[in-house]
């Protein structure tokens, strides 16, 4: 039973590999093609010829043949990258556990809790775009665009210039066109238009650009399909698009152009509160946005009294180990520069390093006396 599950989980994988490998050697080769017919090979004799066999022509044009040559190279790169994960993740599957000597089985049990999103969790993007949340607002108070639509997630525009991420915006606009193209196709299917139109339509959409790599013939298919299709693509248009050498501005603007929203990607706004229109308008599209294993829960941590290290003498750091929290050069600045001069003395002495100052300060405590005593004159951070 073992042996059936884990094979079947091979086979799992290596379908999942192969689906993805022939995605990407279709747009290598629809290039490759695309180098051959502009040297001088006839297409109609380059179609009769197996795909591998592609690689092996060569050609009168030196710049042309170079570039033949560097696409065979990736070919050759990507079936041996395609390898190399397939034969990692057969060995992942086949391979046993380690056991320590005289343990036969080990059970681990997982418990799935369900933790709702709160201020201070911290959630990212696919750009390197993370951040903590700041506020959750009833969804009545969120702004929204003229048809009512309220807009999920709100994100801060100052973390686009400085980090210079400018992926996150693309994926935005992206992601409006493929919804907005959806909306149409779903509209069209609920008025229970002609299949003819539909067929035109979708055809429009998978036509928009200058280097189409899969080219989709919507002639081919019977009207049945056509309808499936249409009923496949209703909650928005998948797409992809490779890193440097993916869609164009133009292209974005026609996809946009396509599912009747503005070129620009951005769309008027209203307060949710006030019901006011924003001055100016805002991007609104769609994005992944998921939520990181750093939560506010985890992290939330005080201390009174507790361990200190014995080479420093400091209390210690981290939450696991009932550490302080690190008072740091620029917030001894902060202090200075509001002139807080009890305070940050009470900071760098007897609350860090300050061992006898610690001793006094405890001893005054039962006493009753509330007065602080440092041991040191003289921190080491202003030496």
């Amino acid at each position: 039973m073992l042996w059936k599950s884990k094979r079947c989980s091979s086979s799992r994988r290596k379908k999942t590999c192969l689906k993805n490998c022939r995605f990407l050697e279709a747009g290598l080769f629809s290039r490759i093609r695309a180098v051959l017919v502009s040297g001088g090979v006839e297409a109609e004799k380059l179609d009769k010829l197996p795909r591998d066999r592609w690689l092996e022509l060569g050609l009168t044009d030196e710049e042309k043949q170079n570039q033949l040559e560097q696409l065979a190279e990736q070919y050759d790169e990507l079936k041996h990258e395609f390898e190399k994960k397939l034969e990692a993740k057969r060995r992942k599957i086949t391979q046993g556990d380690d056991l320590a000597p005289g343990v036969l089985k080990i059970v681990k049990v997982y418990l799935a809790v369900k933790r709702r999103i709160q201020p201070g969790d911290k959630m990212a993007g696919r750009h390197g775009n993370k951040g903590v949340i700041s506020k959750i607002n009833p969804i009545e108070d969120m702004p929204y665009d003229e048809n009512g639509t309220p807009v999920d997630i709100v994100l801060n525009p100052l973390g686009v210039p400085s980090r210079m991420n400018i992926g996150q915006i693309l994926e935005t606009h992206l992601g409006m066109a493929a919804k907005g193209i959806g909306d149409k196709i779903n509209a069209m299917l609920k008025q229970q238009q002609e299949v003819a139109k539909l067929r035109e339509f979708i055809q429009r959409a998978y036509d928009l650009g200058a280097d189409v790599r899969q080219k989709v013939d919507l002639s081919t298919f019977s009207d049945d399909e056509v309808l499936r299709l249409a009923e496949n693509l209703r909650k928005g248009m998948p797409i992809a698009t490779p890193v440097f050498d993916g869609a164009k501005e133009a292209e974005i603007k026609e996809l946009l152009k396509l599912g009747d929203l503005p070129t620009s990607g951005q769309i008027t706004l209203f307060d949710g509160r006030t019901g006011e229109q924003f001055e100016r308008p805002v991007t609104v599209g769609y994005m992944y946005m998921l939520k990181l294993n750093h939560l506010v829960d985890d992290k939330m941590h005080a201390r009174s009294t507790g361990s200190y290290s014995l080479v420093t003498q400091q209390p210690l750091g981290g939450k696991a180990q009932f550490g302080g929290q690190r008072f740091g050069e620029m917030e001894v600045w902060a202090l200075e520069a509001y002139g807080a001069a009890y305070t940050l003395q009470e900071m760098l002495t007897v609350k860090s390093d300050d061992v006898n100052g610690r001793t006094k300060m405890y001893k005054n405590i039962v006493d009753g006396n509330h007065q602080m005593e440092p041991g040191m004159r003289n921190p080491s951070t202003f030496c």
